[in-house]
C-alpha cells in the first residue's frame, strides 16, 4: 500500500468519527456550503469514491457512467443525478454506506502500481494522483461539517497531498478560466499542523504564499476566501492566483465571499 492509499483512509476515518454520533435528523441539517446537508456531502463523496473504484475495476462501465452523467446534466443537475445513483439513500444506512465505500476503495488502490494509469472525467490520471483527488474531496466537503458542528478540525501532516495538489494547478487555476498563465509561479512556503516548513518553487522572485499549510488547503479547495485566512501573499502573480485558485477538477469556481465560510459558534 503506498502512502497515499493510508492517507486517505485516515481522511476518511476522521470524518466518519464526527459524523458517526449524529442521528438521521442530524445528517439532513444544511451547511455554510451551497446549504448542502450532511447528507449531501455524503452522497457526493460516495458516489465518486465508487466511481474511482468503477475506473480501476470495470473502467467500461465507468465510462457508460460519465456518458450517463453528461446526458442527465442538459436536463437536471449533478446532485440530483447523485442523489438518483444512489436511489435518494440518506441518513445511517448512507453513513454506513459511505464509510464502507472508503475502506473498499483503499482496498482496491491498495493493489495498484501507484502509477497505473486510470481514465477519469477529465484527463487520465495515475491512481497516486487519483487516490488523492479522494483524500482532497473528503478533506474539503469535510470542511463544512466540521464548520456546521462548530468544530475545530484538529489536522494532520497527510494534507501536504492536498498542498501537493494545490501547488500542482496554479496553471491549471488560470488555464481553466482563459487566462494566461503568469510565470513565474509563486513561491510557496508552508508550515505543516506538526510544526515542519515546507517549500516549493524555489526562486528569488517577489511572488510569494506563505504561512499555515492547513490555510493553504482551505484556499485552493476553496472552503475559505483567501482574506479569512493569515497567509502572507506577495507579487502580482501570487495575488491573482490566490483570488481563483482551484485545485479540483470542472469548470471554473468562485470562492466563497468574505466571510461565508466560518466555523459556526
Amino acid at each position: 500500500m503506498f502512502q497515499q492509499v493510508e492517507d486517505f483512509g485516515a481522511e476518511s476515518e476522521a470524518l466518519y468519527r464526527v459524523l458517526e454520533p449524529l442521528d438521521d435528523v442530524d445528517l439532513a441539517q444544511p451547511t455554510l456550503f451551497k446549504a448542502w446537508t450532511f447528507d449531501d456531502v455524503l452522497q457526493h463523496l460516495h458516489i465518486w469514491h465508487k466511481a474511482a473504484q468503477k475506473a480501476v475495476q470495470d473502467p467500461d462501465a465507468f465510462t457508460a457512467m460519465l456518458a450517463e452523467l453528461m446526458q442527465d446534466l442538459q436536463q437536471d443537475s449533478m446532485r440530483a443525478w447523485e442523489s438518483r445513483m444512489l436511489d435518494g439513500m440518506t441518513g445511517r444506512p448512507l453513513l454506513q454506506a459511505w464509510r464502507d465505500g472508503c475502506n473498499e476503495l483503499c482496498t482496491v488502490f491498495a493493489e495498484l502500481d501507484p502509477k497505473t494509469r486510470l481514465r477519469w472525467a477529465g484527463p487520465d490520471m495515475s491512481a497516486r494522483s487519483s487516490i488523492t483527488a479522494r483524500q482532497m474531496e473528503t478533506w474539503a466537503h469535510g470542511q463544512a461539517v466540521f464548520d456546521q458542528l462548530g468544530v475545530e478540525r484538529r489536522d494532520q501532516d497527510r494534507i501536504r497531498n492536498i498542498a501537493v495538489l494545490g501547488v500542482n494547478t496554479y496553471g491549471w487555476a488560470f488555464k481553466n478560466r482563459g487566462l494566461d498563465i503568469p510565470q513565474p509561479a509563486p513561491v510557496v512556503r508552508l508550515t505543516s499542523p506538526s510544526g515542519d516548513r515546507w517549500e516549493w518553487n524555489t526562486h528569488d522572485g517577489p511572488d510569494l504564499v506563505e504561512g499555515s499549510a492547513v490555510e493553504f488547503c482551505q484556499v485552493v479547495t476553496q472552503t475559505r476566501n483567501i482574506a479569512d485566512t493569515s497567509l502572507r501573499v506577495a507579487g502580482d502573480n501570487a495575488t491573482a492566483w490566490m483570488k481563483i485558485a482551484q485545485c479540483f477538477a470542472g469548470p471554473p469556481e468562485e470562492p466563497p465571499a468574505p466571510g461565508a465560510r466560518h466555523i459556526q459558534k
